[in-house]
């Protein structure tokens, strides 16, 4: 199974300890997530999060519904977390979250590896547009939502 790595981060001017809760709360996957994928947690209830939590979502791929179910398999707050797919439309999908204290701020870091159904030519002509759309997505709305707080 031939696997794809995507990387992604990001400068916020917050401490690891400010973002930390945002992060730690999964209603925040729906805002993180672009509209065009249709995204809902089942349930929308707050979920605990800690190693071996699973986390259920729908969502529409290109009109195709999908169930998601993703689960915490390190959970090291916080540094750290990753998230793997246990059920969705990926062979494999293991995404790894991590908070650097830097000068002035954090900096967060989105590391995914990843396997798709149909190899280099699904992932080339498809996925992996999809993906930096969805990342640039998330980027967008995490610079807008810690600017917005700061003003709180």
């Amino acid at each position: 199974m031939k696997t794809f790595e995507f990387k992604s981060e990001i400068f916020i001017p917050r401490t690891v300890s400010e973002i930390s809760p945002f992060f730690a709360d999964a209603r925040n996957l729906d805002y993180l997530t672009p509209e065009w994928l249709h995204f809902r947690l089942v349930p929308t209830a707050p979920i605990a999060i800690e190693r071996g939590t699973s986390i259920d979502y729908r969502l529409r791929i290109r009109g195709v519904p999908i169930l998601w179910r993703s689960r915490i398999a390190v959970w090291d707050p916080p540094h750290r977390f990753v998230d793997e797919q246990v059920r969705g439309p990926y062979r494999k999908w293991i995404h790894e979250h991590r908070f650097r204290p830097v000068d002035g701020g954090t900096q967060v870091e989105d590391r995914v590896e990843y396997a798709v159904w149909g190899g280099w030519l699904v992932q080339r002509l498809v996925i992996a547009r999809d993906i930096t759309r969805i990342f640039d997505y998330r980027r967008a709305r995490l610079e807008a939502y810690f600017r917005d707080s700061q003003r709180s």
